[in-house]
């Protein structure tokens, strides 16, 4: 079995116990081959068995043998091309398992918004101390509606109810229940859940059908002082219309790790709203996080072997 390694920022290199432990998971006989760049990728991948990391779409097309590719990313829209989508190749993904950065990020964007954090960073002036008062709330007993109730969502439920909100929940699967969360409700539900909800935290992937969901529609079904969080993808809101809901009152804030247009432009109104706070796509950062990784993807390769079904995988029609 020959394994390419294509490294990401999620896991730059390779230490030589991870190296260790993705041999020994592979089998006897296995070979692992670190490639950083494309031009290395592309020479590489014509004979490669199994792809660790992620490559250009065109990169994947000039492979052979390929029977499994394990993306370093939970959200595969970036490379899920038709050539993919149509081939045999089993995808599996981090889905699953970057619920806890991205929750915890999630909470950061969201208090830094109910206590004035933001305000006070902005601009350090202790004659802000009343003004940020008047605007600071708390989140217990409120309610936080979750727009996606996979890894992600549920870490962020788990984490607002150590806070004491009620929590509330869609999802397009039929997703187990989650402790001490209210209901979890199918897609149908969402314009309840919006109108019930002081917060809204999205933790949706990005597909066809979530592409700009968020859009006039949904914010004039918000409450007029509700906060929205995203911190998965920027496109599944649609720009425009969150600044029109800002600016005209439909909600109160916004707390962004992920925007549409992504990157922000510098410049760009949302930097500097005085009820948003965006951060440039770090949600996604753990000292932790490749390891996690590496540990799921040894375990799949012991099941591949063993004919098992694998963790994480991707329904590459869905597109999650």
């Amino acid at each position: 079995m020959k394994i390419l390694f294509a490294p990401t920022l999620i896991a730059a290199a390779l230490t030589g116990e991870q190296r260790a432990q993705i041999l020994a998971a592979a089998g006897p006989a296995a070979t692992l081959v670190e490639a950083p760049g494309r031009a290395r990728q592309l020479a590489e991948i014509v004979d490669a068995d199994v792809l660790f990391g992620r490559v250009p779409v065109d990169v994947f097309a000039a492979h052979r043998n390929l029977r499994y590719y394990h993306a370093l990313g939970a959200g595969v829209d970036s490379i899920l091309a038709l050539e993919l989508v149509e081939s045999d190749v089993i995808l599996a993904s981090e889905k699953g398992e970057v619920g806890v950065h991205l929750a915890e990020h999630a909470f950061a964007l969201l208090l830094g918004l109910t206590r004035g954090v933001h305000t006070a960073l902005r601009r350090p002036d202790f004659g802000l101390r009343e003004p940020i008062r008047k605007e600071q709330r708390e989140l217990f007993e409120q309610t936080m509606g979750i727009v996606g109730f996979g890894g992600t969502g549920r870490a962020v439920a788990r984490r607002a109810l150590g806070f004491g909100l009620r929590v509330l929940a869609v999802d397009i699967e039929d997703v187990a229940p989650e402790p001490g969360v209210e209901a979890v409700w199918k897609p149908d539900r969402l314009y309840d859940l919006l109108e019930a909800s002081d917060v809204v935290v999205i933790a949706l992937p990005l597909t066809k059908a979530t592409q700009h969901l968020f859009t006039r529609d949904l914010f004039r079904r918000m409450r007029p002082h509700a906060i929205l969080i995203n911190v998965t993808r920027g496109a599944i809101v649609h720009g425009e219309d969150l600044l029109a809901a800002l600016d005209e009152g439909r909600i109160w804030g916004a707390g962004l790790d992920v925007t549409d247009p992504e990157p922000l432009p510098p410049g760009h109104r949302l930097w500097t709203h005085p009820r948003v706070i965006v951060t440039p796509h770090t949600a996604g950062g753990s000292p932790r996080r490749a390891q996690r990784a590496v540990a799921v993807f040894c375990e799949n390769l012991r099941r591949l072997r063993a004919g098992r079904p694998l963790l994480g995988l991707v329904d590459k029609r869905k597109g999650y």
